[in-house]
């Protein structure tokens, strides 16, 4: 349960950041949005390794990880920059998907379940209608396939010796290093007080306590049902539209969250009783 809350609590974040990105974007560009967020993330975790007796093969799946969690960042952002946000929400809800068909050994009602919670995405987003596929669409559909499999191989490669900070912290690392090098030089002249703390809050929310929890909770259950939580994202980012943007729930988009929150709880049971057959099987239907 408390996994649960916590996957919950990053979509919640990750919901929120979507006009701070678009922001910071617009006024400084992608590339220096991605290198300032991974520093700061970096300069957080880096004190957090003191002490820490860092393995081989630790090491290693952690600068992976981070190979594919930057990956995940630079398709969404230039994607959501080259397209519609109906457009964007749709595609990136397609994780939902995706991830269970890549873990495989799930029961169909799963995949249907997940399918339900993916129908009420779209209806939420779909407001001003779908355009014509674009350039921004395909790099948001590769980012959904590639978040997926960040996902799965969290699970599968992160062994219970593992420590989730030294993991983080690579991933960290990893992105500062790659973003920092596509960015040179750093120019942050577009940058005002408002813009800092929207890259403080990219930084410590979005990435340090959003990269922390995300591999935690993944790391006690499973890549689908982590997946289905986390696809909530967009259900939060109308919800804190609404109450702090002024914005207005239409009838479409209250059929949609419901039809998301439906899904997920469905998904949410029939994935336990999976995981708990699973484990017993002796006792099993």
């Amino acid at each position: 349960m408390t996994g649960d809350l916590l996957l919950l609590a990053v979509a919640a974040v990750w919901g929120s950041s979507y006009l701070a990105a678009k922001t910071l974007v617009a006024a400084t560009g992608v590339l220096v949005v991605l290198a300032l967020r991974y520093l700061v993330s970096m300069l957080a975790m880096l004190p957090l390794m003191i002490g820490r007796r860092v393995q081989r093969r630790e090491l290693a799946v952690g600068v992976l990880l981070g190979c594919t969690q930057a990956s995940v960042l630079v398709l969404e952002t230039y994607g959501v920059s080259m397209t519609s946000a109906t457009n964007a929400g749709v595609l990136i809800s397609l994780t939902i998907l995706l991830t269970p068909v890549l873990q495989g050994g799930l029961p169909a009602r799963f995949l249907l379940a997940a399918a339900v919670a993916t129908l009420g995405v779209v209806l939420l987003v779909a407001g001003p209608g779908l355009r014509t596929p674009s350039v921004g669409d395909l790099l948001m559909l590769a980012a959904a396939v590639v978040r997926a499999v960040h996902v799965n191989l969290s699970a599968r490669l992160s062994r219970p010796s593992f420590d989730t900070v030294t993991l983080t912290t690579a991933q960290t690392v990893i992105g500062a290093l790659v973003f920092t090098v596509a960015a040179w030089p750093l120019t942050t002249d577009g940058l005002g007080t408002g813009e800092w703390l929207g890259v403080l809050y990219l930084a410590l929310g979005c990435s340090v306590f959003a990269f922390l929890v995300q591999l935690w909770a993944i790391r006690r259950t499973s890549p689908a049902r982590a997946s289905l939580l986390l696809g909530t994202e967009p259900v939060w980012a109308v919800l804190i539209g609404i109450s702090l943007g002024g914005e207005h729930l239409t009838v479409l988009a209250g059929l949609g969250i419901g039809l998301v929150l439906a899904g997920t709880f469905w998904g949410q049971r029939v994935e336990r009783r999976h995981r708990i057959g699973s484990l017993t099987p002796a006792t099993a239907v």
